[in-house]
């Protein structure tokens, strides 16, 4: 877990979308719902990040991935960046596009129910089947 109120810088992979935001109080989960494993490949880290700043929005675009959340990616590279929840005045970022050395500590897993068939999860963090 980073420390709360931390300054954290990142960006995707090509480099056309960067940012700057503080951390959380939260320490960063990995979700296994379908929809992030669909989007990441695998399983999705997210960090609380709260005054978010972009420095320029020219490739950002938002998925609108349920009826109550969206999802920012790069529009160049396809970098999954971002996941917000609505009415919320945070998000979370992709703690794998989080500028090195981040200090985090993975907290756990929500969503283990429908994590993929093909890895188990043996690492003894905390575990949530539906969040």
């Amino acid at each position: 877990m980073a420390a709360s109120n931390a300054e954290m810088t990142g960006g995707c992979l090509c480099g056309a979308v960067r940012f700057s935001a503080r951390a959380g109080d939260e320490a960063p989960m990995a979700c296994h719902c379908e929809q992030c494993r669909r989007w990441s490949g695998h399983y999705w880290v997210g960090m609380d990040a709260h005054d978010l700043t972009i420095q320029d929005e020219t490739h950002l675009r938002w998925y609108r991935s349920s009826d109550f959340a969206q999802r920012g990616f790069c529009s160049q590279c396809g970098s999954s960046l971002f996941w917000r929840r609505d009415h919320r005045d945070y998000l979370d970022v992709s703690a794998g596009c989080i500028d090195a050395p981040t200090g985090l500590t993975l907290g756990g897993h929500i969503y283990t129910a429908f994590k993929g068939d093909y890895y188990e999860i043996k690492d003894g963090l905390p575990q949530t089947k539906d969040d």
